[in-house]
């Protein structure tokens, strides 16, 4: 069972962490991912969840926590794509984002923050053009060249 109350504060936090939310279609299309709008709607662009790192969590709990929170989804969070350094326009302030893929498994009706954001999947293309934030693009680019050398790996018979 998820938690349906979103923590609040940045008091405990130690970084930022963030999630490319992901799935496999059916079709040919191969892997979808999950974009979230702003709080503040759909006019200020779309992004991955994020937010902070606890200090009595995991990065990789944090991760998945974030997930639940702002997109109402649950899966298993993987290895680090890696750190990035943003300026946060709010604040002016620079901030330290570790981005992981999340294997959605599940994605739930009700969430905490359902009723201020809006979530939609997306191709990886589609992505890329929506995502506002050049440090979730460039993410992303690393996810989607991991997934292809996965892919790779597999079909020429090596241990991944």
């Amino acid at each position: 069972m998820a938690c349906l109350v979103s923590r609040v504060g940045r008091e405990l936090q130690r970084f930022d962490n963030l999630c490319i939310p992901y799935r496999f279609k059916n079709d040919s299309d191969g892997v979808e991912v999950l974009l979230i709008s702003s709080q503040k709607g759909m006019g200020k662009g779309l992004m991955f969840p994020k937010g902070g790192w606890e200090l009595d969590e995991s990065i990789e709990e944090a991760a998945l926590r974030e997930s639940i929170e702002e997109a109402g989804v649950l899966g298993n969070v993987e290895c680090e794509l890696g750190k990035w350094n943003f300026l946060s326009k709010s604040n002016h302030t620079f901030y330290e984002g570790y981005m992981f893929p999340l294997f959605v498994k599940e994605q739930l009706d009700f969430w905490p923050e359902k009723y201020v954001r809006t979530r939609i999947w997306m191709n990886v293309d589609e992505a890329r053009e929506a995502c506002r934030h050049w440090w979730m693009k460039e993410a992303l680019d690393i996810f989607i060249e991991r997934l292809a050398s996965s892919s790779e790996q597999f079909w020429n018979g090596q241990s991944l």
